[in-house]
């Protein structure tokens, strides 16, 4: 039987940050992946003869402070400015953030509130920024150290001064559509800014809960870098630090040693047959799969795996890819880069989640887009591009079932709402592929096809998430981690949740 110090289950992303980490610091470690190429999400799938696109969102804020601890810049790696994020309503007009700082294409009166609007939502988010990249502490008692995050966050908070702390209590948890109503009057700038707190949830411009605290986190870092090279880069960083890593190898369960009064998890046994023994097993799945397809719910104390079965794993998010003849043109816009959002209101927004609620896609669904063979012309022949598109939203449970009609129906109804800002998309299109929340949760292995693995919100956030007694990586099972994107602080391509297992492990 083979034997490495550790297994990670998935080389996405933090499943290869955590390996690289684990194996700069010594150890043995071996990444399995159930593909037959790493990266999951951001892995550049071909949809279409001769064009490729990610799964992944198009705003990569990958963390530099990861970044840096990896070399990544050895292997490649440039982290640029936030893309532009244009809104494109369909009459002309086109409000445009460029590197996540500037604003043209705004009335002057919206104009005017930018500059205070965006200064403040940053110092928010510089706040807290220490606790992203920290372990959060246990709820129950745990040494003094642990609560250091907390500190710090608090520390920053008070720093701000009154005003400041006073308005981010406030607004933490506002719903988005109340934050952006007090200072914007343009309906495309007011869904522009609310977007980066809604795309990836189950969540609209009315909804309660933590919308805003979810743009902070996505603004805790505005460096940009596209899916392609990022996975490149962790696969060589991983490669020079010693990482075995091997593809087409799905690990069916984890084998666990010893009984009911010590039991530990002692490597994992593969779809082939074959088992590998370790010292540990790290898992970047998503909680579900980990715990109650490969674990089984049977190592664990009924409780957890009630709480575990509870998770909110339902992806609301349908990924439009098109191979397109030449570069699109999209009226109100010079260049086609960047990320480009069609929704034309707050109200746009709220009603196509509206009819998610019920099991249905809207007539008029929501979307953000981006030409990434701009940014990467390999994922096209020459001359030739790609336009990747996240529809919102898509419900995983529709009533009626995903089949290739129900794919088709919402590829034309995100066509035709592309098509009001971009006359003649359609005449340029090739080929085209939707998949479906069912889809990814069929070829990637993520539990309801959610790109957070599980629902990023204030009950399954910070020392819960994904769970109490699972929420600082270090699962009930003895030598059982968890490094994937259900753990905090959440999704996206940041690294941070592989980097913080990585440092929990090693501690």
């Amino acid at each position: 039987m083979r034997d490495f110090d550790t297994i990670i289950i998935g080389a996405g992303h933090n499943g290869l940050v955590c390996a690289t980490q684990l194996a700069k610091a010594g150890q043995r470690v071996l990444v399995l992946e159930a593909q037959s190429e790493a990266g999951g999400l951001a892995r550049a799938r071909e949809f279409y003869p001769g064009f490729k696109a990610p799964v992944a969102p198009a705003a990569h804020h990958f963390s530099p402070t990861v970044a840096r601890a990896l070399g990544l810049e050895q292997h490649g790696l440039t982290l640029a400015p936030a893309a532009p994020f244009s809104a494109l309503a369909g009459d002309g007009t086109a409000p445009r953030i460029v590197r996540g700082e500037s604003l043209s294409g705004a009335s002057a009166a919206d104009s005017a509130a930018w500059p205070e609007f965006r200064a403040q939502l940053q110092r928010f988010a510089d706040a807290l920024e220490p606790s992203w990249h920290k372990t959060m502490p246990r709820i129950a008692k745990g040494p003094v150290k642990s609560l250091l995050p907390l500190g710090q966050v608090g520390l920053r908070l008070r720093r701000l001064g009154k005003e400041d702390m006073r308005e981010f209590l406030r607004v933490f948890s506002l719903p988005m559509r109340d934050l952006v109503d007090e200072h914007f009057e343009d309906e495309a700038l007011k869904a522009l800014l609310a977007w980066d707190g809604l795309i990836g949830s189950r969540m609209a411009p009315r909804s309660p809960n933590n919308a805003v605290l979810m743009m902070l986190y996505r603004m805790a870092s505005q460096s940009f870098c596209a899916g392609a090279s990022l996975m490149t880069a962790l696969g060589q960083a991983a490669s020079a630090a010693g990482v075995t890593l091997e593809t087409n190898a799905p690990v069916a369960s984890i084998l666990v040693a010893g009984d009911s009064d010590g039991q530990r998890a002692a490597g994992v046994r593969l779809a082939s047959g074959e088992e590998i023994s370790a010292a540990r097993v790290v898992s970047s799945a998503d909680p579900q799969t980990t715990f109650v397809k490969l674990l089984g719910v049977q190592h664990l104390e009924i409780g957890f795996s009630n709480r575990i079965g509870r998770l909110r794993c339902n992806g609301l998010v349908a990924k439009l890819n098109i191979a397109l003849d030449g570069a699109p043109n999209f009226d109100g816009l010079e260049s086609a880069s960047g990320r480009l959002l069609f929704a034309p209101s707050l109200d746009a927004i709220e009603f196509a989640f509206d009819a998610s609620k019920y099991g249905e896609y809207s007539e008029h669904p929501v979307l953000e887009a981006s030409v990434p063979s701009l940014e990467t012309p390999d994922l096209a022949p020459a001359g030739k591009h790609v336009l990747s598109a996240h529809v919102m939203f898509a419900p995983h449970a529709l009533r009626a079932g995903w089949d290739e009609a129900a794919k088709a129906d919402l590829a034309e109804r995100a066509l035709a709402v592309m098509e009001r800002s971009a006359p003649g998309l359609r005449e340029q299109m090739l080929g085209h592929e939707l998949l479906s929340p069912v889809d990814l949760e069929q070829h990637y292995g993520v539990t309801g096809g959610h790109w957070h693995h599980t629902e990023f919100a204030l009950d399954q956030a910070l020392m819960m998430r994904p769970t109490y007694e699972a929420a600082q990586y270090e699962s009930p099972v003895a030598g059982l981690w968890l490094c994937g994107a259900g753990c905090h602080p959440a999704g996206d391509l940041t690294g941070m949740a592989g980097y913080n297992a990585a440092q929990e492990v090693l501690a």
